[in-house]
């Protein structure tokens, strides 16, 4: 029997403050997507606990795990395989990431911490066992205190092979006694989300006859469209994977395709990014033409400004860490023994929860993101005192 070669990384670390809160701030205002990252500063600013590099020559491996926060359990959050153009892209990609699921697990409720992941490289080409399995072996040199699971770019098969070689990992199939795939509660959240921010904004939460442009229609995406179009919505759709594009118009008449590049000018009432983050910035926003944004992407805010230029037009935003919490509900979940109808339940309360947070934005003039975070910040605090 061939030996396990013991995966070796080689990390930044912050010592856990176990008596107070190292005074986060939002994730938009510590971090743009062009600042320039990868120093203990960085991550001091944001409230990091560890940063870890992976490398594993055999199989081409190279990824980070940021650890944002194990304040209220051990860190999860998924992983993802994006061709980032260079390592400080990755960086800033995962600090932010992890940050914000820091945040989305003290709104959800959970007992659990910030974490994320980023493996570079090329998801439809550059995927092998090997290197899963080796990404597993970091993963499991942690000891529990991160836990992955699936994000763009990444599968249910790709959880098995992370499996093999360790049990810090969720989402896996349900062959595995795992919850399957977590895309329909994040939709579904996503749903929830969308229809209170509209409460807020039109006065009525009734989707029918509103116009939604969904940005990504991956799985998230998809799921999302399915709820759109039963309540009867007119549906916008687009990606820059044409296949998904037609495989949609076979399922569905009467959808409306958006060029990737018109998506900002289109005439719509809700805009629902689903894709990567970074969606709303300064050349996107004056642009817009709708009422509110409401989508399942992470980390849509592109820089601190783009919030108060949303407010600027009076475009409402649902917080992304908020509404798309369905997934992390679901691995949760799955790491508790509960099943696919509890998930849903929790899930249904972000509609609650999405309501409240425009009401004390609005009762305490301050936007939406901020609101959302303080009540974050709030848990975090709790869970120190």
């Amino acid at each position: 029997m061939q030996n396990k070669v013991i995966p070796r990384a080689f990390g930044l670390f912050l010592p856990h403050k176990s008596t107070q809160i190292p005074n986060p701030r939002p994730m938009i205002e510590t971090l743009s997507t062009t600042t320039p990252v990868g120093t203990m500063a960085t991550m001091q600013e944001m409230g990091h606990e560890q940063l870890v590099y992976c490398h594993d020559e055999a199989s081409g491996l190279k990824a980070m795990i940021g650890i944002h926060s194990t304040v209220l359990g051990p860190a999860l959050g998924g992983t993802r395989m994006w061709n980032y153009k260079n390592e400080d892209e990755a960086v800033r990609d995962v600090l932010r990431l992890s940050q914000g699921m820091t945040y989305k697990a003290a709104v959800a409720g959970l007992n659990l911490g910030g974490g994320k992941a980023v493996i570079i490289g090329n998801s439809r080409t550059d995927k092998s066992e090997a290197m899963f399995k080796a990404y597993g072996r970091f993963v499991n040199s942690l000891s529990g205190k991160y836990i992955t699971a699936e994000d763009v770019g990444t599968s249910k098969t790709d959880m098995a092979w992370i499996a093999s070689e360790t049990a810090h990992v969720s989402g896996l199939p349900e062959s595995m006694g795992g919850s399957g795939d977590p895309s329909p509660v994040t939709a579904y959240g996503v749903y929830m989300g969308m229809k209170a921010g509209a409460q807020a904004v039109f006065g009525t939460n009734d989707l029918a006859g509103r116009r939604v442009l969904v940005q990504g229609i991956g799985n998230v995406g998809s799921y999302l469209i399915d709820h759109l179009i039963s309540e009867g919505a007119k549906v916008y759709i687009s990606d820059i994977y044409d296949p998904a594009i037609e495989s949609l118009m076979k399922k569905y008449q009467g959808l409306s395709v958006v060029n990737p590049s018109l998506v900002a000018e289109a005439d719509v009432d809700i805009y629902a990014p689903c894709a990567l983050g970074g969606t709303l910035n300064s050349e996107s926003i004056p642009l817009l033409r709708c009422s509110l944004v409401a989508g399942g992407a992470n980390n849509q805010l592109a820089e601190e400004s783009d919030m108060q230029r949303l407010m600027d037009r009076s475009i409402a935003y649902a917080p992304d860490f908020v509404i798309n919490a369905g997934g992390l509900i679901n691995v949760y979940a799955e790491i508790k023994g509960f099943n696919r109808d509890w998930a849903m339940e929790q899930t249904r309360n972000i509609y609650q929860q999405t309501l409240a947070i425009f009401e004390q934005a609005s009762n305490d003039q301050l936007s939406t993101n901020k609101a959302a975070i303080q009540l974050a910040q709030k848990r975090l605090s709790s869970a120190l005192s």
